[in-house]
């Protein structure tokens, strides 16, 4: 499955794109405000992550609709985007992202976002996305509330983050369909 926007592309990834990943997911920036990457961020992890997402692309049912983030201009990918969790019975799913910093501030974030949404809602036909920010990652929070996620909640402590070690707080992020339907 592939959605297209204005300048994005966002696909499945490949091999091919492992390069890519790598140059722009390989920053305590970006991996610090992730649950599962570690840093430094090699090879062998790139490979592991595009294998992974290639095997549950093809699982049925769906539970998982990752997504490489192409940038058309360049033809490279810049980022990931992805429901995670998907279950159509109660309706809802978790959604995750991340753009390599040079591509942030450049409204790439909510091109992607507003298309996966799109997906989530009118196409998958669910009721609610929920995100979970770690505390002190303000834009990512800012991104989700532009469509109308609203704070449901505050874990403290309650994950510990691959890149750094550190056990971290986390804002839980919810949307509900009829609520995105308003704007």
């Amino acid at each position: 499955m592939k959605l297209k926007t204005k300048r994005l592309l966002l696909r499945p990834i490949t091999l091919k794109d492992a390069t890519s990943i790598i140059e722009n997911i390989n920053n305590i920036n970006i991996s610090k405000w992730l649950l599962v990457v570690p840093y430094p961020y090699k090879k062998k992890d790139a490979l592991f992550w595009i294998k992974s997402s290639q095997k549950k692309a093809k699982e049925k049912p769906k539970k998982d609709y990752p997504f490489g983030i192409e940038l058309k201009e360049t033809r490279k990918i810049i980022g990931g985007i992805g429901l995670h969790k998907v279950d159509k019975y109660h309706g809802k799913a978790d959604l995750g992202y991340w753009l390599g910093q040079k591509y942030w501030r450049k409204g790439y974030g909510s091109e992607a976002l507003e298309k996966l949404i799109d997906l989530a809602f009118n196409k998958l036909k669910l009721r609610k996305l929920e995100a979970g920010v770690f505390a002190g990652n303000p834009s990512s929070g800012k991104l989700l509330e532009k469509y109308g996620f609203k704070q449901e909640g505050y874990k403290r402590k309650t994950l510990r983050c691959k890149a750094d070690g550190k056990i971290k707080d986390e804002y839980l992020y919810g949307l509900l369909k009829e609520e995105y339907n308003k704007k």
